[in-house]
């Protein structure tokens, strides 16, 4: 069974971290591309960053600077490390995966294969 669990959201305030875990397990982890998306209400889900099987990564413009993608493969956990964080970052985050080539990073949720529940996110100001 495919899983994706996020955990490591909350409420901070404003300039705080806060880091993401993704940890999966059901799929060859090495063969899929890992995305952090998030929505917050009332507006589209949207991508914060994305790492592929080699570990290039995009990032979102509003993000850039901010946050920060890993990946321990041995452990089929992605990061995401999130620094100076502002009150219009307040989203539930999802992780999902795209089985995709080793190079390629998709923006796009509708090809990612697996989604997690979301974790929340909230930011004070």
């Amino acid at each position: 069974e495919v899983q994706l669990a996020e955990s490591g959201g909350g409420l901070v305030q404003a300039g705080g971290s806060l880091r993401l875990s993704c940890v999966t397990s059901g799929f060859t982890f090495d063969d899929y591309a890992i995305g952090w998306f998030r929505q917050a209400p009332g507006k589209e889900r949207e991508a914060v960053g994305c790492i592929s099987e080699v570990g290039s990564t995009y990032y979102a413009d509003s993000v850039k600077g901010r946050f920060t993608i890993s990946s321990d493969n041995a452990k089929t956990t992605v990061y995401l490390q999130m620094n100076n964080l502002k009150p219009g970052d307040t989203a539930v985050y999802y992780c999902a995966a795209e089985l995709t080539t080793p190079y390629d990073v998709s923006r796009s949720a509708d090809r990612y294969d697996y989604w997690g529940q979301g974790t929340q996110v909230t930011v004070s100001s």
